[in-house]
């Protein structure tokens, strides 16, 4: 998916478009989704690619969304981030490049993985 940078301005909000194309994050415990506890699949806010079930959501105390693994393996592209200092796997939407968070190898389920994700970054369908 290829937008201008004039065309996200004008879909995101300020906060969205700071998160999702200038790779900004959000200030931990203040997401909308960090305590969230319904059923459903979390979406790329920017596109409503689906990236998340529920059902892969825990809780790791880091004060965003985590999850232990994507929707499927063409959801989210990983690439190295070596921004602020830190060696890093940034996670974006794999439809329009938006950025989500980071993934790290200290999950607590089998898969190893937290899906650390910036709440502005999604948006959730509650299962029927």
């Amino acid at each position: 998916m290829e937008r201008s940078e004039e065309e996200w301005k004008e879909k995101l909000s300020d906060e969205e478009y700071y998160i999702l194309r200038q790779k900004g994050t959000e200030r931990p415990f203040t997401g909308k989704y960090n305590d969230h506890k319904e059923e459903g699949i979390y979406h790329c806010a920017g596109c409503q690619n689906e990236l998340f079930n529920s059902k892969a959501k825990f809780d790791s105390g880091c004060g965003w969304p985590s999850f232990d693994q994507s929707l499927n393996k063409k959801a989210v592209k990983e690439s190295f981030d070596q921004s602020h200092g830190m060696m890093r796997t940034e996670i974006t939407c794999a439809n329009c490049g938006g950025h989500l968070g980071h993934v790290f190898n200290d999950g607590p389920t089998e898969t190893g993985q937290r899906y650390c994700i910036n709440s502005v970054s999604l948006n959730f369908t509650k299962k029927n």
